[in-house]
């Protein structure tokens, strides 16, 4: 079986892409609720909290700028396979990991495993999309990882309060879940294998090569590094503070988040579509609007109920301005050196996941438990405005179908 793609075979690439993301996302959510609280009952500070978001995103920092040109040279598929391995394998080292530095060692792999499998996602959807159906195909993956998320979370979370009803504790509870959640890792493994073709266009003369790099594409990576430390800053310690302020459960907090969690689950295609329809600028400037009025009122909260509801409006932002920009990527890079063009803007938002974390501990143990949040605001805002006035439409027009 040829591993090239035909025209014949990318419906089947994009379905097994589909599929293989949706398997490999199972623990992405529960991890974000119950790593800070595991963390924290294996006595980690909310700087080490931070440091293990930190390491998800030091491996993509340092080999994504070059993994780029080497899907442009070698080809897409092999690096895929290179990062659903990785989430395979982090998987497993989470099922074992019973103190700080073995978290820390898994969230590494994970990382390695992002760095890999992301760019190349992006990269064979930008292949084969039509331009002015691009936005609609980055939404259907988010909705993949949204999914498989929501679902692994749920089961996660139904698994771990039966668990704490009779009586087991944490280091008995958390290699149990991941022991389950190695199982859909698997799974995600072997349908990238099966299905996922390679969809690296034919080299082009020297002559008539691209340069990945351009004003759009730099003040671009600018704006995602200030946004992606922003995000990264609050988001670690956002169930920490929730806990403290609305002593709340975090069965609770799950709850809370599961209207957000369904509208990223089903809405990301259609904002595609809104994107292909009315152009990238407008949901990338409203989806930076809404983060930074949202997060400005986090401290604010006073229950469960207006913390579902923020969440909601927060994630709808997002899921609008997600597609937008990753399409507007699609739409600047020549198809010759559309990895090293992903490869550049996914270094500059993991350079920020770097970054913000330790910032957000460390703000957050030094000037306050609200300073994170208040800072975010501010720092969204700017985005909002550097890209209403620095970025340049880029929607095709309709006649390009």
């Amino acid at each position: 079986m040829s591993t090239l793609t035909t025209q014949q075979d990318s419906p089947k690439t994009i379905k097994s892409l589909w599929q293989a993301v949706y398997w490999v996302s199972y623990p992405f959510g529960i991890l974000s609720f119950v790593l800070p609280i595991y963390g924290k009952e294996l006595g980690a500070s909310a700087l080490e909290i931070g440091g293990f978001f930190s390491a998800f995103s030091i491996i993509p920092v340092i080999v994504r700028p070059f993994l780029g040109r080497a899907l442009d040279r070698w080809g897409r598929r092999p690096f895929l396979m290179v990062g659903l391995g990785g989430y395979l394998i982090s998987t497993i080292v989470f099922t074992f990991a019973d103190s700080v530095l073995l978290l820390t060692i898994a969230r590494f792999i994970q990382g390695l495993g992002a760095a890999f499998l992301w760019i190349s996602a992006f990269t064979i959807i930008a292949d084969i999309a039509q331009a002015t159906g691009r936005g609609l195909e980055f939404g259907i993956i988010d909705e993949a990882t949204n999914r498989g998320a929501i679902i692994g979370t749920t089961a996660g979370f139904v698994a771990t309060i039966t668990m704490t009803n009779l009586g087991l504790s944490w280091s008995t509870i958390w290699p149990i879940l991941f022991v389950c959640y190695t199982l859909p890792a698997a799974l995600g493994f072997f349908r990238g294998w099966q299905g996922v073709y390679e969809t690296k266009p034919p080299e082009v003369p020297e002559a008539a090569k691209s340069k990945p790099l351009s004003r759009q594409l730099i003040t671009l990576m600018l704006i995602v590094l200030i946004t992606g430390a922003s995000y990264a800053m609050v988001w670690p310690l956002l169930m920490v503070f929730l806990q403290d302020k609305l002593q709340a459960e975090v069965w609770s907090l799950a709850m809370a988040y599961l209207p957000a969690a369904l509208l990223g689950a089903f809405l990301p295609s259609r904002m595609g579509i809104l994107a292909d329809r009315l152009g990238r600028k407008g949901p990338m400037i409203l989806g930076l609007v809404i983060g930074s009025l949202a997060t400005a009122i986090i401290p604010s909260l006073r229950n469960i109920f207006s913390l579902a509801l923020l969440w909601a409006v927060e994630t709808l932002g997002h899921i609008a301005a997600a597609p937008a920009e990753r399409a507007f990527v699609a739409d600047i890079a020549g198809e010759d050196v559309r990895g090293t063009s992903y490869g550049l803007y996914t270094f500059a938002y993991f350079l920020g996941g770097v970054v913000g974390p330790l910032l957000g501990g460390w703000l957050y143990d030094n000037h306050g438990h609200a300073s994170p949040f208040y800072l975010n605001s501010v720092v969204l805002m700017i985005a909002a405005l550097l890209v209403a006035l620095l970025l340049s439409e880029t929607r095709p027009r309709e006649n390009a179908l």
